[in-house]
C-alpha cells in the first residue's frame, strides 16, 4: 500500500480555525488526521504542504517509521503538520486490519472515560455567570470542570483581578459542591512568585490541580511551584514538543500529572510519553483544546494506558453543524464517554459540510485580553 495523495481542509470553528489531513492511497482507503494549531492556522498548513514530498510513496502502515522519516528530514523537530500525517496513518493501519486504533496499542483497559468539560464558560468574568453554569453542567452529570478565572493576566495579576478570580473559583465550588473535582487552568500566566501566591490563595478550595501556572517550557520554574504549593496538584505538558521534557519534569518528583498534545508529539511518541509517566508513578490526562476528532484520539489513548486519570472535553459546547462535519465521534454521557470499537478512529470526515464552514481570520482566543472568555470575536 502507497500514499497517493496527501490533503488539508480548513473548517471555520469560531475559536480556532481546525486543520484537517487527510491521505489517500492506492488501495483506495482513507486516513484522517489533525493538524490544527494553538492558535494560529496558515503555518500549520505550509507545514503539511512541505512534508508532502517526505510521504508520497510511503507505505501508511508504518506511522511510527513514517513519523521518524519526517523528524529527520526536519533537522530533528516535531511539527503538528508530521503529527497530522502520522495520525491519518495511524487510521489506515487501523482500517486495514479492521480493527480500533486501541487494538493496536495494546488493547483498553476500560470501554468509558471519566470526562471534564472545558470551554463551558463562553460569557462574562462574573462569578454568578460561572457558578449558573458549572451548575448546569454538573446536572448534566459531569463530575470535573475546568476553568480559567484569570482574565488577561500576562505574568502579574493585579490585586482587583486576583480578587475576582479567587471569587469566582470560590462560587464554583460553592455551586457544585464538595465532590466535584475542579481544573484550574492559568494558561502559562505567571511568574513564579504571583504563581506560587496564587496557587496558595486556592488551596482552600481543593482543586485537583492547577494547569500550566508559569511558562510551560520552564520545567525548572514549574517544578520550583509545584514543591511551593503542595498539596494542591501542578499539571502540564501541552507544550512539550520534546519526550526528553517529560523525563526532566518527572523526575523531579513533585509533578505527577503530565497532559500530553498528541498533536504536538504524534500518536507513538505520545504513547512512549504515557511510559515514561508510569515509570515514574504518574498519571495522564492527555491535552485536547482541538476538535472532536481529537477527542476520538485521546480516547484510543487514554483507554489503552492503565495510568489514565481524566479525559478533557470541549464538545459540549461546539457548534451544532460540527457532528455534520465529523460523524461517529464519540459523545458524553453522564459524565462518561464511550471508547469508540470501530476500526481506525472511527470518526468520518464529511467534505461537503466542511465547506459550508471555511477559514475565518477572526477565528482565534487571545487569551492575554481582557474578555477572551466570551469567545467573541474582535
Amino acid at each position: 500500500m502507497k500514499i497517493t495523495d496527501v490533503k488539508t481542509f480548513v473548517v471555520g470553528n469560531p475559536w480556532k480555525n481546525w486543520i484537517f489531513v487527510q491521505l489517500h492511497t492506492d488501495e483506495g482507503l482513507t486516513g484522517l488526521g489533525e493538524a490544527t494549531g494553538g492558535l494560529s492556522s496558515k503555518p500549520n498548513l505550509g507545514d503539511v504542504e512541505e512534508l508532502k514530498t517526505h510521504v508520497i510513496g510511503e507505505d501508511p502502515r508504518h506511522p511510527d517509521r513514517l513519523w521518524q522519516k519526517m523528524y529527520k528530514s526536519r533537522f530533528a523537530n516535531y511539527s503538528t503538520g508530521m503529527s497530522g500525517i502520522e495520525l491519518a496513518c495511524w487510521d489506515i493501519l487501523g482500517k486495514s486490519l479492521g480493527v480500533p486504533v486501541w487494538q493496536l496499542l495494546g488493547g483498553k483497559h476500560r470501554d468509558q472515560l471519566r470526562v471534564y468539560a472545558n470551554g463551558w464558560y463562553q460569557g462574562p468574568r462574573d462569578p454568578v455567570f460561572f457558578a449558573e453554569e458549572a451548575a448546569r453542567l454538573v446536572e448534566r452529570g459531569y463530575t470535573a470542570l475546568k476553568f480559567d478565572p484569570f482574565g488577561g493576566a500576562h505574568r502579574a495579576i493585579d490585586r482587583r483581578s486576583e480578587k475576582l478570580s479567587i471569587d469566582i473559583i470560590r462560587a464554583v465550588r460553592e455551586a457544585v459542591g464538595p465532590e466535584v473535582d475542579l481544573c484550574i487552568e492559568a494558561h502559562d500566566r505567571f511568574t513564579v512568585t504571583h504563581a506560587i501566591r496564587i496557587g496558595k490563595a486556592i488551596a482552600e478550595y481543593t482543586p485537583m490541580w492547577l494547569e500550566t501556572p508559569v511558562h510551560s517550557s520552564d520545567v525548572a520554574a514549574t517544578i520550583e511551584v509545584a514543591k511551593a504549593i503542595a498539596p494542591v496538584p501542578v499539571a502540564v505538558g501541552e507544550r512539550y514538543k520534546r519526550m526528553g521534557m517529560f523525563v526532566d519534569l518527572l523526575a523531579s518528583k513533585v509533578v505527577d500529572i503530565v497532559q500530553p498534545e498528541v498533536l504536538g508529539l504524534g500518536m507513538a511518541n505520545t504513547k512512549k510519553v504515557c511510559g515514561i509517566a508510569e515509570a515514574a508513578e504518574a498519571l495522564v490526562a492527555c491535552h485536547q483544546a482541538q476538535s472532536p476528532l481529537c477527542t476520538a484520539i485521546n480516547a484510543h489513548i487514554h483507554a489503552s494506558i492503565g495510568n489514565f486519570l481524566i479525559h478533557e472535553n470541549f464538545d459540549d459546547s461546539l457548534e451544532p453543524w460540527t457532528w455534520d462535519v465529523l460523524q461517529g465521534t464519540p459523545r458524553v454521557k453522564d459524565g462518561y464517554l464511550p471508547v469508540p470499537n470501530e476500526p481506525g478512529w472511527g470518526v468520518a470526515f464529511n467534505e461537503k459540510e466542511a465547506a459550508k464552514h471555511p477559514y475565518g481570520e477572526k477565528n482565534f482566543l487571545r487569551l492575554f485580553e481582557e474578555g477572551w472568555e466570551t469567545r467573541k470575536s474582535k
